[in-house]
């Protein structure tokens, strides 16, 4: 397994909008590569014969395949009328709502 190299750090933080000096730029690629080894290590361990701990299915009561109490049924619905959100919109310029920017790079 290839590690983290300092350009992908640098990239992810662009990404992420980070401004991470040298030194933390060394210690993120250290700290990434120790989480992807952890979970290489994890990775190799066969767990076939390990139940699972928990099924969101059983904790919902839909193990036969019912729809729990806490569940709604799922139902096709018509979709809002796209002329009156527009109207009641703060601004629009008709298909889109406009909102200010809110990120500056």
């Amino acid at each position: 397994m290839s590690g983290v190299s300092l350009e992908e750090v640098r990239r992810v933080a662009e990404l992420a909008n980070l401004e991470l000096t040298t030194d933390e730029e060394t210690r993120m690629q250290r700290d990434l590569n120790a989480i992807l080894g952890h979970v290489a290590q994890l990775s190799e361990l066969d767990t076939t014969a390990v139940e699972p701990m928990a099924q969101v299915a059983d904790l919902l009561g839909t193990v036969s395949g019912a729809a729990g109490e806490s569940l709604r049924q799922d139902v096709v619905r018509p979709s809002l009328d796209r002329k009156a959100v527009m109207a009641a919109a703060p601004e629009t310029d008709g298909r889109f709502f406009k909102v200010p920017k809110v990120i500056e790079r």
